[in-house]
C-alpha cells in the first residue's frame, strides 16, 4: 500500500503526553485520511483513523486501518513524520 504523507504535526501537552495528527493519501483510495495519535510517554501509541474531509468508501478505510495495524513500518513512518515536526525543545 503506497502512502503519501500530506501534513504531520505533533505537540507535547501540559501533562507531558504527546498528541499528533498525520494527514495522508493512499494510492487508489478516493479520499485522504487523518490519523490522530496519542502517547503518554512517546513510546506506546494509541490512534484514531478517519477521513480527512468527507466520507469515503468504508472498505477503503477498513483496508487502510488493517494495513497500519499489521505493518509496523507503515505506522512508524507516520508517527515519525509527526515526531519530526516537533521543535527540539518540545521533544
Amino acid at each position: 500500500m503506497n502512502i503519501k504523507i500530506l501534513n504531520a504535526r505533533m505537540e507535547r501537552r501540559e501533562d507531558k503526553s504527546y498528541m499528533g495528527k498525520v494527514e495522508a493519501e493512499v494510492e487508489g483510495h478516493k479520499e485522504p485520511y487523518e490519523l490522530t495519535i496519542y502517547s503518554k510517554k512517546g513510546d506506546a501509541w494509541e490512534y484514531s483513523l478517519h477521513f480527512l474531509q468527507q466520507p469515503g468508501p468504508e472498505e477503503e478505510i477498513l483496508a487502510f486501518e488493517e494495513h497500519i495495524e499489521n505493518d509496523d513500518e507503515a505506522f512508524d513512518i507516520m508517527v515519525d513524520a509527526a515526531w519530526d515536526s516537533m521543535e527540539p525543545e518540545e521533544a
